[in-house]
């Protein structure tokens, strides 16, 4: 399996997942442009991905749906919630309904040689959901779960025996209260239908790190509250001092950038 990252963070977010047969992207958050451009740099194109697997209906998860929906025809899946909200948006502009499939958090479709399951979420959305997809020949996983403010045991238990994960690690504690966002929406990213916190998101993974895993993402951060050293910084002590049998420097561990292409990370 691959993954690489086109963007990630609150003014878009594109992840590209995928196997020697078929890849599909996780969420459409930037312009088809971009996310064609990224495909690119490693020799894939829009067309080629056999569908968009959409966590949620926010405006940095979906901006680019409409374009790509309407010049490539593409399947789109997503909870009926996340549809009906999608649809509401006049920003996504007219689509084919057709191309929307249903899913449905811990039933688990195929696309593909792609065994995909979606979990639940906590977020302020209709219906949020995080993403598992599995290799049908290797049985290789790998996790996107970005925009959620908490997790518990069944996120935990979902997200065992991954070999690549890319997680949230929103902001830095002190940053976003010191910051100059209004009280209401620091309140709202605190929360636990909010984003996770670097410090989280380190304890987090060290629950779910195991000997398999090749490569944690360091997703959505914010650019108000947070700078990639310091949530690198946070999440490896995090891992380090907990009560897990690792050592951050055991596992590769980068962010997935804003604006850059990330590498591409084969296992």
């Amino acid at each position: 399996m691959e993954m690489f990252s086109i963007a990630s963070g609150s003014s878009g977010n594109c992840i590209c997942v995928g196997n020697d047969n078929d890849h599909v992207l996780i969420d459409c958050g930037i312009s088809g442009k971009k996310t064609e451009a990224g495909l690119n740099q490693y020799e894939l194109t829009t067309p080629d991905c056999a569908g968009i697997l959409v966590t949620h209906e926010h405006i940095d998860h979906i901006a680019g749906l409409g374009v790509i929906m309407r010049r490539y025809g593409l399947k789109v899946y997503a909870t009926l919630g996340t549809i009906r909200a999608i649809l509401k948006d006049r920003r996504v502009g007219k689509v084919d309904e057709s191309l929307f499939n249903v899913i449905h958090p811990d039933e688990e479709f195929q696309i593909g040689t792609l065994d995909v399951k979606p979990i639940h979420i906590s977020h302020d959305a209709a219906d949020p959901v995080g993403y598992i997809l599995r290799d049908d020949d290797s049985g290789r996983k790998v996790a996107v779960v970005t925009d959620l403010g908490t997790y518990d045991d069944y996120t935990i238990g979902n997200l065992q025996g991954l070999s690549a994960v890319l997680l949230e690690a929103n902001h830095d504690e002190n940053m976003l209260s010191c910051g100059p966002y209004p009280y209401p929406l620091k309140r709202r990213i605190k929360s636990d239908y909010g984003h996770l916190s670097n410090s989280l998101s380190g304890q987090l993974l060290g629950h779910i790190l195991n000997d398999s895993i090749e490569h944690v993402f360091l997703g959505h951060l914010s650019a108000e509250n947070n700078y990639a050293p310091l949530a690198v910084e946070t999440v490896n002590q995090e891992i380090t001092d907990g009560d897990n049998p690792y050592k951050a420097k055991d596992f590769n561990i980068t962010v997935a950038s804003r604006h850059e292409v990330s590498e591409k990370v084969v296992f």
